[in-house]
């Protein structure tokens, strides 16, 4: 089974991720089975020379051929936390469901995969970790670049610090460190007044400009950053500096309209429409979304609540925009609904 992007007519490591967490959180373990399978199947790379060993294709078309050759890692970041969640939920399976034991393998190519230079399908690559040691950062991508940087919204220190906990124990102590990491970032890399985060951002949190029109905007990929933020201090309760941040950007949508907005901004808050090419409405059901899962870490309940209810009342997505729309629609209702959860080891889940 697989997850079809609507507007691109592909298959994506991110969708296909998104679709395991879900399942796995709604208790779909045949569909999640079904999604993994595929993913197993025709995204993942097995051959020890290629460049991208270890790793996912991030665009697939929907008969399995590959559209390209090489990671994205918050496909890989999110198919580690579901697995996870799926060994602890479903434990005892064997080969591709031992889901445990494939978790703990992607995790260890995540951070440790040595630098693999060769030909793929589409030309010479040179593909490596997708974490920058130096930093403790996820990576925009993988692939060896003169100037590596990072995305705002792969930051989830809400996974890491279960990866701490229950991921490969010679990195427990780096995952940690990179939860507190992200948690600093998300204060460096958001506007001071609008709360709005870039699409791409340098490790030191200024916004990272290239060719891509929207890299130092608050575009799509910047949505799910407040959604980040928010869970990881509704699950940890450690940085209280991401109930402010929460604030700010509720602050700045409510002043836009809460049921108004559009979908791309400067960091400083002007508007700049959707982006040419893509079929976003006006008003995204993905970012009234995020928007909503904010009120999480907020303070000011009574304007969280503001943004809940627009979410509920928000269509559900159709047509093109029924893929990332409609995914970060549905978890976002799942985060505020209490259906979007950690889900422990037996034993710890016995004793609670």
């Amino acid at each position: 089974m697989y997850i079809t992007d609507w507007a691109n007519r592909d298959v994506r490591t991110e969708g296909m991720s998104y679709g395991m967490m879900i399942t796995e959180q709604l208790g779909k373990k045949a569909e999640f089975d079904a999604l993994w399978n595929w993913a197993m199947t025709y995204m993942y790379i097995a051959d020890p020379r290629h460049p991208s060993h270890g790793y996912f294709s991030w665009s697939c078309k929907t008969d399995g051929t590959p559209n390209e050759e090489t990671p994205a890692p918050d496909g890989e970041e999110y198919f580690a936390m579901a697995l996870l969640f799926a060994g602890n939920r479903w434990p005892d399976g064997h080969g591709i469901y031992d889901y445990q034991a494939e978790a703990e393998k992607l995790l260890m190519a995540m951070r440790h995969r040595a630098v693999i230079t060769g030909p793929t399908k589409f030309g010479p690559r040179s593909v490596g970790p997708e974490v920058n040691e130096e930093h403790s950062m996820i990576l925009f991508v993988p692939g060896i670049m003169p100037e590596p940087f990072t995305d705002p919204s792969y930051h989830l220190p809400a996974f890491y610090e279960l990866w701490a906990r229950w991921g490969p124990e010679e990195d427990r102590a780096f995952w940690a460190r990179t939860a507190e990491i992200s948690r600093a970032f998300f204060e460096k890399t958001t506007n001071p007044l609008t709360g709005l985060a870039p699409s791409y951002a340098n490790f030191d949190g200024t916004s990272h400009i290239n060719r891509f029109s929207q890299s130092g905007e608050f575009g799509y990929d910047a949505w799910r950053t407040a959604s980040n933020w928010s869970v990881d201090w509704s699950w940890w309760h450690k940085a209280t500096a991401e109930q402010e941040l929460s604030g700010r950007i509720q602050r700045f949508f409510a002043a836009q309209g809460i049921n108004n907005y559009g979908p791309v901004y400067t960091l400083d808050g002007k508007p700049l429409g959707a982006t040419p090419g893509l079929t976003h409405e006006d008003h995204p059901a993905g970012l009234a979304g995020t928007n909503a899962v904010a009120g999480l870490s907020a303070t000011d309940h009574a304007l969280a609540w503001q943004f809940t209810e627009a979410l509920w009342n928000t269509p559900i997505p159709s047509g093109e925009n029924r893929y990332y729309d409609g995914m970060l629609y549905l978890m976002s209702l799942m985060h505020l609904g209490g259906e979007f959860r950690i889900w422990p080891p037996a034993a710890l889940n016995s004793r609670r």
